[in-house]
This record gives C-alpha cells, structure tokens and sequence, in this order.
C-alpha cells in the first residue's frame, strides 16, 4: 500500500512507559539522560526533550514496560484516514476524546491495539511549550524536530503477524533487515534510518527506545555518569551497522533498554531500497553485559569481529551528520 491522505504517519512523537519507580525515572530520565522532568502530579512525570511539552510520559502504575507508542500524522484528514483503514481491517479503533488529547498536549487522537497486545496511538497537531526547554544536565539537546523523538523497538514473537500491521495498514517503510542471529527488521517514517524496529526474539513486549544527543561529548559524559551506576550500563559503547550510530543501552528502572545514541544515518525516503544486512548488529563493540556467553554474548562478539576481517566500516567522515551540520553553521 502507498502513502496517502497528504503524508500518512510522519514520526514518533511520544512514548508511555507504566512504573510505580517515580524516584528511579526521575532521576534516570532527567539526570542521566538530560530530559527536562516536568510534575504532573502524584501519579506521573512527564518529561521534555525540546519544545513540544511533552516527550516521555511515566504513569504511576504496576507492570513495568510500554504503555503506549504515539506516532505522529500530518493532517486532520490523515488521522480521519487511517481510523477508516483501520476500522475496515477490522482493528477496533478508539476516539482519543477531548480528555485524553489534553493529557497527551495534542489536538486529536485516536488509539487501538496492533496483534501483540501494544497500544498504538495516532495524533495531530502536538502542542508547543512556551518557555524553552532546561536539559536536566549540561547538553547541547535532543535531535528531535521532523525526525520526532528518536525510535522505539519491540520485542516480536510472530513476525508474519506484526509485518503486515505496521507495514501495510500503517504504511511504515521498510529500511533494511537482517535474519542473523535473529530476525531484525527496521522501518522508517522520515529522514531518520528507523524510527521503528522489531525484534524476531520470540518474546512480547518492549526491547527499548532510542534518544539522540547532537553533541558526542554529551554521550560520553552520559556513559560515565552510567559507568558509575551498578548495572546500568547493559550494552557497552559500540556502533551500528545499518543506521551508523554511535551509542550504548541503559537499563531502565523498568527493565527494558534505552539507547543513548549520537551521530545516526539520514536516508532519503523517496530514493531509499529496502534490503537485507549480512554483517550482524553492530561494527565494534555493543558488548550485551546482560547477557552470558551461551545466550548469545560470544555469538554476537564473533559477528562484530567477523565484520572487522572482513573491513566492514561506515562510510568516510564526510558523511558524517556533526560535520555536515558543522559546514551548514558555517554557510549561514
């Protein structure tokens, strides 16, 4: 199926995460990560990442993992159009209300669930902050705007089930996959590599979801600040292959991972070609503390250092995003 109704879904826009560990998010979201933490009472934080009012939204309740997954549309009409596919698919699609849009600082919503269980909502017309935002630790911000709030990553246990939803009836665009040494298949809404990715792990629910510094300097000081929390750290610094960034995964108060990342591909949506990698997740390091040598710490390295023999790098400096950006300050 092809994008229609002027636009279709144009990034993630926010994220719910369902915790009764106010405290340790606090903390984790606005220090170590450098949100802006603002209250929203007893029973929830929300955080800034730039300007919209709200990014990251952690509801006080048991459970641990994703609450819901909002993706941003164009238009009006677009929202009005994916209710009507989703409905004729036979999705039960819900009217966000005018109650819910104001909790979320969006003009209009709607929500349903993909086959998983996941909450997924589609909004309009986010709501922009009066004052500027106050990182919660020294950093130069977020890469955000156009390319929303980074990418959010599920655990998948039938991928024949989920591909369909999310590429044909949402319309998400495939970037690349890879089947070794389990199925990973990522999705683009915009510019940014992947705003979307699952996770052929066999399991259900959240694998993590990805912010990304404009300043290395502000991921590195981030690794040492995680570097002095016992078993934060979960995946040591290291660099992607398909989308080039450079970063390291947390470990969340909830359990799952954030990536913390600098440095990520741009693609050209109109020109890009889906398309399988050979060369396993990662160039050089990513080390998964979190896990033994058996369950899949030693196959992973041996990948990483396959790809080394091999000399498989990312592009020269030259595409580089800091540098690019660099020449654009410097054309102004």
């Amino acid at each position: 199926m092809g994008r229609e109704a002027g636009g279709a879904i144009v990034a993630l826009g926010y994220l719910g995460v369902r915790s009764d560990r106010l405290d340790d998010w606090s903390d984790f979201a606005g220090h170590l990560l450098g949100m802006q933490k603002i209250d929203r009472g007893g029973k929830a934080l929300a955080f800034r990442m730039d300007d919209r009012l709200q990014r990251l939204l952690v509801s006080d309740e048991p459970g641990e993992t994703l609450a819901f997954l909002g993706f941003e549309v164009s238009s009006q009409d677009t929202l009005d159009h994916y209710a009507a596919r989703l409905d004729a698919a036979g999705v039960r699609v819900e009217q966000g209300g005018r109650a819910l849009a104001d909790r979320r600082f969006v003009g209009d919503l709607i929500w349903f669930h993909d086959p998983a269980g996941n909450r997924v909502e589609l909004f309009h017309a986010p709501m922009i902050a009066s004052d500027p935002f106050v990182s919660g630790r020294p950093i130069d911000g977020f890469v955000t705007g156009p390319l929303g709030m980074g990418h959010a990553v599920l655990h998948v246990k039938d991928i024949d089930v989920m591909m369909p939803f999310y590429r044909d009836l949402l319309d998400f665009s495939v970037s690349d996959y890879g089947l070794q040494p389990y199925g990973l298949y990522f999705f683009h809404l915009n510019q940014r590599h992947h705003s979307f990715a699952m996770v052929g792990s066999g399991q259900e629910g959240f694998h993590h979801f990805m912010v990304e510094f404009r300043n290395l300097d502000d991921l590195g000081q981030g690794y040492d600040l995680a570097g002095q929390q016992d078993g934060r750290i979960a995946y040591t610094l290291g660099r992607h292959t398909n989308d080039y960034m450079t970063s390291y995964y947390a470990n969340s108060p909830s359990g799952f991972f954030v990536e913390n990342g600098w440095g990520g591909r741009l693609i050209d949506p109109a020109t890009w070609t889906p398309h399988e990698t050979h060369d396993g997740p990662s160039f050089w390091g990513h080390e998964r503390l979190h896990l033994t040598e058996e369950g899949g710490r030693r196959r992973l390295r041996e990948m990483r250092l396959d790809a080394a023999a091999r000399g498989r790098r990312s592009p020269p400096v030259i595409d580089c995003p800091w540098l690019y950006g660099q020449f654009a300050m410097q054309g102004r």
